[in-house]
């Protein structure tokens, strides 16, 4: 199971801080707690939801194929033990805003 995570304004995501590593997230701080990343598990393109242009246009729109990565990452609180208190995250990069969000926490 896995709860999506929704920000100011109803938006999808919660902005994160991340310091990235030759892969991808390394760790994150979500207020003022540091996640360390212990695995990728994975990584994939998504294009922006359509319901989430500012357009109000009908046709084809450059935030209609705006894309932003995203990978899934096992990690644990800095300082926490890996066998007992990992979870596993979604993060995504959005390049228009010049930020990363917490999308997913999965159960």
């Amino acid at each position: 199971m896995s709860r999506v995570l929704v920000g100011a304004g109803g938006r999808v995501g919660e902005e994160v801080q991340v310091e990235r590593g030759a892969e991808g997230p390394a760790q994150f701080w979500r207020g003022q707690t540091r996640y360390v990343v212990g695995e990728l598990l994975d990584s994939w393109v998504e294009t922006s939801p359509w319901w989430q242009t500012g357009t109000g246009q009908g046709g084809a729109s450059a935030d209609l194929v705006a894309t932003r990565q995203v990978w899934r990452v096992e990690a644990v609180r800095a300082g926490r033990s890996r066998m007992s208190f990992a979870g596993v995250f979604d993060l995504s990069w959005e390049p228009a805003d010049n930020q990363w969000l917490l999308v997913r926490v999965h159960d």
